[in-house]
């Protein structure tokens, strides 16, 4: 009898949805059926709704079948899974599938498909293209190409990553260090986790490309402490990449070096700011520094230093392997080449989805979310994380790319993309963005230490004392503007994002007629 390929996902997601209780419910029912499969334990493709997603080999296709659970594997078997049989959880296809046809994967394409910790999957996938075009190239070139391609960082404020990188290259300094940001602490988003444990080597080429790059010996992976699994997963690459000569002294016999260490994050939201992580780096508390001096001049142990997110150095194997023209052909205006959507919060289908630059929020909601879950109609969506603004539903069309959210009052941040239905009260919403922020605050300035806890203050007031709204607003206006003028750091400076946005676009919940403030 032939041996047939099963993948049932080590995603941590799939995995808190009983993935692993499947995987052995798969391996007992066909041992005990006499029936031979190979079961690979592949990353998720990232429809979570349908997880724990179980794939077939069947001929050329992978055949899926989902949500499954371990007490649907014996009924699975007994319709013939292993042969693409018929069954209420069957899908057919996965490639087929709408939420993926409709995507452009660049960053994700191996995601679903390969075992995460295969070295042999992850080359026959056009792994470790993008570093053989690197090690061929002088570090100039391979700075200009991500500059040609537009790539600009995932992360925030959307700085293009070849700038920051040719400001280091450019530097002088004894050491220099590649410093990824992987303390993703943002509502609604997971991108970063999937990669780290879903493609870990994709991150580590992307690593070593920008180490040849700017001349780094040296990188640090700086996961958040909530995310055991990726930073296991890491480890674990990164010996394997080492033992295969892409880490170490001589990668690929070339005579060149680098290597990277994993390390936990100190479990502070205020750590995914770069200076703050690079405190917390050097084993100081992770408060944040004053700029300048750049950390691209002096980072990490006073050093030139590269800093940037998982989703903005996994994107350039794509880029060296294919071309910067390749890469920018896909995007709109200034953003150029692919985002990964995480959608999340009152939605039916929620999950990643990679589209171009310029994909509207309600086709991202509606399309890929199919709308909410509740079935009541959206009231508001927040872009951005915890200090996203939040849109109505008349900014729907809005094209997610960084200039066109700006023009609304938004921030595409790290891409996460939380609705809320109709049930929301937005006052309450805005009041969360300020006691999040005074809990997470590092405390070094005044404007974020003292503001985040005086505006919660003035909120709850403003709520107490309907009739005084109008006055307390004007208040929560004021303080919010110094906190956007005087913060140290995009901690306090974005807090006012959600609550200015709920105040204009939402002001009955805050006790105010319809045409107190104009909407930005």
């Amino acid at each position: 009898m032939s041996t047939v390929t099963v993948y049932v996902p080590r995603d941590s997601a799939a995995r808190a949805l009983g993935a692993d209780a499947v995987a052995t419910a798969v391996l007992q029912e066909t041992r005990q059926r006499g029936q031979h499969i190979h079961l690979v334990r592949n990353s998720s493709r990232g429809l979570f709704w349908l997880e724990p997603l179980v794939e077939v080999q069947v001929g050329a296709r992978r055949l899926a079948y989902g949500p499954v659970q371990a007490q649907d594997v014996a009924a699975l078997l007994d319709s013939g899974m292993l042969e693409g049989g018929q069954h209420p959880l069957a899908l057919g296809s996965i490639e087929d599938h709408p939420y993926l046809q409709q995507q452009e994967r660049l960053t994700f394409a191996r995601m679903g498909i390969t075992d995460p910790l295969s070295l042999s999957d992850y080359a026959a996938h056009e792994g470790w293209r993008g570093l053989h075009q690197a090690l061929d190239r002088t570090p100039q070139q391979i700075v200009q190409e991500v500059l040609d391609s537009g790539l600009r960082g995932r992360g925030g404020a959307g700085f293009p990553a070849g700038i920051k990188w040719k400001t280091v290259l450019d530097a002088p300094g004894s050491q220099k260090y590649i410093v990824v940001n992987a303390d993703e602490g943002d509502s609604g988003t997971f991108a970063d986790r999937m990669v780290l444990e879903g493609d870990p080597f994709l991150l580590i080429e992307g690593m070593i490309i920008a180490a040849l790059a700017v001349g780094a010996t040296q990188g640090y992976v700086y996961i958040r402490s909530e995310y055991p699994d990726a930073v296991a997963v890491m480890e674990q690459a990164a010996q394997l990449a080492r033992k295969a000569g892409y880490l170490g002294p001589d990668i690929l016999g070339s005579g060149r070096s680098f290597d990277l260490q994993v390390r936990k994050a100190a479990g502070a939201y205020v750590c995914g700011e770069e200076t703050a992580l690079l405190e917390s780096l050097e084993g100081k508390r992770g408060i944040v520094r004053a700029k300048p001096p750049l950390p691209a001049l002096r980072g990490l142990f006073g050093q030139p230093t590269v800093i940037n997110n998982v989703l903005t150095l996994a994107a350039v194997p794509f880029i060296l392997a294919r071309g910067a023209q390749a890469y920018a052909h896909f995007g709109q205006g200034r953003s150029r080449g692919t985002l990964p959507f995480q959608l999340a919060g009152n939605l039916r289908q929620g999950g990643l989805v990679e589209k171009a630059f310029g994909v509207t929020l309600r086709q991202l909601v509606q399309d890929f979310g199919g709308g909410t879950a509740s079935g009541r109609p959206i009231r508001a969506i927040q872009v951005g994380g915890p200090l996203g603004a939040y849109l109505p539903i008349s900014l729907l069309d809005t094209p997610m790319d960084y200039e066109a959210l700006s023009a609304v009052g938004g921030t595409l941040g790290h891409g996460g993309v939380v609705v809320f239905d109709e049930s929301v009260h937005m006052a309450q919403q805005a009041h969360y963005a300020f006691t999040f922020c005074a809990q997470e605050s590092c405390g070094k300035c005044t404007p974020c230490r003292i503001g985040s806890a005086r505006g919660a203050e003035l909120i709850e007031t403003l709520l107490a004392h309907p009739q005084q709204a109008a006055q307390h607003s004007v208040l929560l206006r004021d303080l919010c503007n110094t906190l956007l003028q005087a913060s140290l750091c995009a901690m306090g400076g974005m807090t006012p994002f959600p609550v200015l946005s709920a105040l204009n676009h939402f002001p009955q919940d805050f006790h105010l007629p319809a045409e107190s403030f104009p909407a930005p």
